[in-house]
C-alpha cells in the first residue's frame, strides 16, 4: 500500500508538471523530417542513434521531446553537444521535429544478464525500504512511458545515456524535472550499482 501511495503521489506530481509544459503548437511530422537532416549525424537518420552516448529519439513521446528541445534551446537543460544547434529554430520547427521522431520506431538493445535481476526488481517494484517507487508508475511496465502526460519512453534506450541522466539528476547537473523534482528525488536514492542495473535493464526492455 505504501509503495502504491508513493507511486501515485509522484505520478500526480509529474503529471501536473507535464500538463503545465504542454504546447499549443501542433507539429507536422512530414515537415519535421526535412528539418532533422543535421540531427541525423548524432541521432541517426530515423532517430535510432548508433553511439551509446547519444539518445535514441525514435518513438519518443512528442510532448516529452518538445519539452526537452525547448528546454535545451532556452538553456533550462544544458547539453554540451547541443550547443547552438537549436538557436535558429522556431517553436514550429521544434514541434515538427518532435512530431517526426515520435512517429519513428525505436530499436531495442540487450541487457547484461548479470544485471537483469536487480534492474528488473527496481524498475517493476522499486525499493520500499528506501521509499523508492517503481518506475512503471510513470514509464509503464514495458517502458513505453505515457506520451499524453509527457512521461518519456525508456524501453530500448542506450544504457550509457540512461546512466548519465540518472547520475545527472542525482548530482543536480540536470534539473529540468519541474518544481516537483521527481527525478532528482528518485535518483538521490539510487546507488551507482542500482543506476547501472536499471540502465542495463531499460536498454533491453520492450
Amino acid at each position: 500500500m505504501n509503495k502504491l501511495f508513493v507511486s501515485l503521489l509522484l505520478t500526480f506530481g509529474v503529471t501536473g508538471m507535464a500538463q503545465a509544459a504542454s504546447a499549443a503548437i501542433v507539429g507536422d511530422a512530414s515537415a519535421g523530417q526535412a528539418k532533422t537532416a543535421v540531427c541525423g549525424a548524432c541521432h541517426g537518420p530515423d532517430g535510432n542513434s548508433a553511439a551509446p552516448n547519444f539518445p535514441k529519439l525514435a518513438g519518443q513521446g512528442e510532448r516529452y521531446l518538445l519539452k526537452q528541445l525547448t528546454d535545451i534551446k532556452d538553456g533550462k537543460r544544458q547539453v554540451l553537444e547541443m550547443t547552438g544547434q537549436l538557436t535558429n529554430l522556431s517553436e514550429q520547427d521544434l514541434a515538427d521535429i518532435a512530431a517526426y521522431y515520435a512517429k519513428q520506431k525505436n530499436s531495442v538493445g540487450a541487457a547484461d544478464p548479470k544485471l537483469v535481476e536487480r534492474g528488473q526488481a527496481l524498475f517493476r517494484g522499486g525499493d520500499l525500504s528506501k521509499g523508492l517507487p517503481a518506475c512503471t508508475g510513470c514509464h509503464s511496465p514495458d517502458g513505453v512511458g505515457n506520451a499524453p502526460a509527457g512521461f518519456p519512453h525508456l524501453g530500448g534506450q542506450h544504457a550509457d545515456y540512461i546512466e548519465k541522466q540518472l547520475i545527472g539528476f542525482r548530482e543536480g547537473d540536470r534539473t529540468n524535472d519541474g518544481d516537483s523534482m521527481t527525478m532528482r528525488s528518485i535518483s538521490a536514492k539510487l546507488s551507482n550499482k542500482d543506476i547501472k542495473a536499471l540502465a542495463s535493464y531499460i536498454q533491453g526492455l520492450h
